[in-house]
């Protein structure tokens, strides 16, 4: 038994050793030879991770994209608006703790199923919403499901990719936010004008179908697989959410925690409300932007954010997670008060990139460091706790933005996500480095 267990253990990360990978490097050179040496249990585990990202992205930003014309018909204030958008993130928060501990027990790929199907089948509900509270209700129980994607997905990928690669398959899955944020400004721009915002909410329903293929193709790990043969073997507990808050794992629980709540907290303040404040009109604190110009401008942020997602990965495999953290912080804090203090097209448009480069491609380092901090026991349990705390406390981002930008307008409110991106950056110096460490 025990033989058998150690032998599983060791194929969680492929079927081929550091070693074997560099000798077959003569066969696949250049930047993506990672990619296709991987093993094709691998490549699906990551197309699963990255289309059930890319569709949470993209059903959550569908809300930001037509915000300016909820506002108007459904009469609500920023205020409003922006507690909404908090509503959303507190029950992500919720759903991303409860599916962690879920994924540790009924398996990754399972949980990753039930995730998409909660938030595919409550963003089309939203497009039915004839009042604020029926609206605010869609909005938390699709948060639910949101909540719960990024754990069950980070945990598939990280246990099935070997460790000198675990950052640049997580930057990749990553990157499918970019794709699913800019997909939705595309629905946006293409149905909007026609046929208006509820129908935008009715294309949300599409990612359900991704569940379909999950459930024929894809595999569990057996990193996983090998750990519930042996917690069966031992007759061992189920994993609880109190073992993060022990002595072995505290210290990694704060760090990782408060970092990403800060992080967290600079995103949701900033990027809720950035498709907002293009749209809406200078004497209501915005660019003026039309509705085709607002989409053609996040699209282009899209191409910006996709390449820092992808960057850190490469970046954080070659000379560490921590250093990588620090610059991506440091930088988006100088970058934040720039961007909200112009109001001129061309400069929106150039700066925007670069906004969204550094303001997000640090969300690739999530998934990796706390897999190599945490071990197989627990693992989408700690992923799902300190992902999703962060979510929750950055529930208050999204309307302490709006609430400010009420009396002094969204350029100034932005100031709240720069000193974010700075106690992020602290919280960083505190990490331990983990780079090329192989998973417990």
């Amino acid at each position: 038994m025990g033989d058998k267990i150690q032998e599983e253990a060791a194929s969680a990360i492929g079927p081929e050793s550091p070693r074997a990978l560099q000798e077959g490097a003569g066969h696949a050179t250049g930047p993506f030879a990672w990619l296709r040496q991987a093993s094709p249990e691998q490549r699906r585990a990551l197309v699963a991770a990255c289309l059930g990202w890319m569709l949470d992205s993209m059903d959550v930003m569908l809300y930001a994209m037509v915000l300016a014309h909820l506002m108007r018909d459904l009469q609500m204030n920023p205020s409003q608006a922006g507690l909404l958008g908090s509503l959303t993130l507190l029950a992500s928060a919720i759903g991303g703790i409860l599916f962690g501990l879920l994924a540790d027990r009924i398996g990754r790929t399972k949980a990753l199923m039930a995730s998409i199907l909660i938030y595919s089948i409550f963003t089309a509900a939203c497009g039915l919403a004839q009042s604020i509270a029926q609206l605010a209700v869609f909005r938390i129980l699709l948060g639910l499901g949101m909540g719960g994607e990024w754990a069950t997905g980070a945990a598939l990928v990280s246990e099935t990719w070997p460790a000198e690669h675990r950052g640049k398959a997580l930057g990749v899955v990553q990157s499918s936010w970019a794709v699913g944020y800019a997909l939705a400004a595309v629905i946006t721009a293409l149905v909007l004008p026609r046929y208006g915002w509820r129908a935008v909410f009715f294309f949300g329903v599409l990612p359900a179908l991704v569940t379909f293929w999950i459930r024929r193709a894809v595999e569990e790990p057996a990193l996983w697989k090998s750990e519930q043969q042996e917690r069966a073997f031992a007759k061992a507990s189920a994993p609880r959410l109190v073992e993060l808050f022990r002595r072995r794992f505290l210290r990694h629980t704060l760090t990782t925690t408060l970092m990403n709540t800060s992080s967290m907290f600079a995103w949701w303040g900033l990027f809720t409300w950035i498709p907002a404040y293009l749209a809406l009109p200078p004497d209501k604190g915005g660019a003026g932007l039309s509705i085709v110009q607002t989409s053609t401008w996040v699209i282009l942020m899209q191409v910006g954010m996709w390449l820092g997602y992808v960057t850190f990965g490469f970046v954080s495999d070659r000379v560490g997670r921590r250093p990588t953290y620090l610059i991506y912080f440091l930088v988006a804090a100088a970058l934040v008060p720039i961007y909200g203090g112009t109001r001129h097209p061309l400069l929106l448009l150039l700066l925007g990139p670069a906004v969204a480069f550094f303001g997000t491609g640090y969300f690739s380092g999530f998934g990796a460091i706390t897999a190599e901090l945490f071990p197989t026991r627990i693992r989408a349990t700690a992923q799902g706790f300190t992902y999703n705390f962060g979510r929750g406390v950055s529930a208050l981002a999204p309307f302490a933005v709006g609430h400010y930008a009420h009396a002094y307008g969204l350029g100034v409110a932005f100031s709240f996500t720069t000193v974010a991106f700075l106690i992020a950056a602290a919280f960083a110096l505190a990490l331990p480095e983990t780079k090329g460490k192989a998973l417990e």
